[in-house]
């Protein structure tokens, strides 16, 4: 089958559109004709080898994907071929605390699509049974490729963790990118007031076009004292944030007293010194985020089939030219997401 497979680490030359072994299901495991997959700024940390997680060489990358039921390994019930399915990005184990408790994202046996394992650049992908999320008649493979990822972990932050209410004042950083388009339109679902932030005045111009009532461009603005401004100097109820570094340091003085800040990303710098003071003093919660359970991304099929939450996709390439995607995804030069079919 073709795929996009790294030999080695490192830049966008690394990047094949190769010749790779079909891989065969075995018990419990299913293989997916992948229609469509979506790119992730993961992909690029996997390609450039920076994620911290080890996995063998070559690799074929992609996080997210979906298609249709190609072939049925051994005891795999329930499913026929041709089903249209998403692949939950989590092989999860089921048996550790954290599964049990229904966190299976945060699986502590888990291992990745697209990072562990083989991943959904390619014509096919390798899953556990366990791992199938029927898709809606309704919803296209382009759609659903653009969801899986992006609104289950907006829908993780703003609802499970963040606890969003009617009235309440959310403000999304990193506005342009997939889980901040994502989490403006989940937002605006829970009738909050949005304050969105990015660092170009053309995406809080499209973040506005999705539902924010504010913006600020934290490359000229700082969100802690416009945040503060916006709300009469109360702060905001709940931030959800990717970027890290100074980002996150003004995001935290964003925050109103019994304020949550909710993050899934830190590309802007991991390390971030907190004042500890004002933690305790206003009674912030700081909540790290990984990924969604089964359930969550399954509810977010359904909002996406009656038409209440719509991903905005910058655009659809054919798998070979994934390199161009992924230079776009590495300069950060777009607005929600990008879409590869083999």
């Amino acid at each position: 089958m073709k795929a996009i497979a790294i030999r080695a680490h490192g830049g966008l030359n690394k990047l094949l559109y190769d010749e790779v072994q079909t891989p065969e299901p075995g018990p419990g495991e299913v293989l997916v004709r992948i229609r469509a997959a979506g790119a992730n700024h993961f992909d690029h940390d996997i390609r450039e080898g920076v994620s911290g997680i080890k996995h063998a060489l070559p690799h074929v990358l992609g996080i997210e994907g979906v298609g249709e039921i190609a072939k049925l390994g051994s005891g795999v019930s329930g499913y026929r071929i041709g089903t249209r399915v998403a692949i939950y990005a989590v092989r999860f184990c089921g048996q550790c605390h954290v599964c049990l408790s229904g966190l299976e994202g945060i699986c502590i046996n888990r291992k990745l699509m697209g990072v562990q394992v083989w991943g959904c650049f390619a014509e096919y992908a390798l899953c556990s049974a366990d791992q199938l999320i029927p898709l809606p008649d309704n919803v296209s493979f382009e759609t659903a490729a653009a969801s899986v990822i992006c609104y289950g972990t907006a829908w993780h932050m703003t609802v499970t963790l963040g606890a969003l209410k009617a009235g309440q004042t959310v403000l999304v950083n990193a506005a342009g990118s997939g889980v901040g388009m994502s989490a403006i339109q989940v937002a605006a679902l829970h009738n909050a007031r949005i304050i969105a932030s990015a660092g170009s005045d053309a995406k809080l111009a499209k973040a506005r076009e999705l539902g924010a009532h504010e913006t600020i461009n934290y490359r000229t603005q700082k969100i802690g004292a416009e945040c503060l401004r916006l709300t009469g100097g109360r702060g905001v109820d709940l931030v959800i944030e990717s970027v890290g570094g100074e980002v996150l340091q003004q995001s935290i003085e964003a925050l109103a007293f019994n304020g949550s800040l909710v993050t899934c990303g830190a590309h802007a710098g991991e390390i971030v010194p907190v004042n500890m003071i004002e933690f305790f003093r206003k009674h912030i919660r700081l909540q790290g985020s990984h990924y969604a359970s089964r359930i969550e991304v399954q509810r977010v099929f359904e909002l996406l089939g009656a038409g209440k939450l719509k991903p905005v996709i910058h655009g659809v390439y054919p798998l070979k030219d994934y390199a161009k995607v992924a230079a776009l995804v590495a300069n950060r030069d777009f607005f929600g997401k990008m879409i590869v079919v083999p």
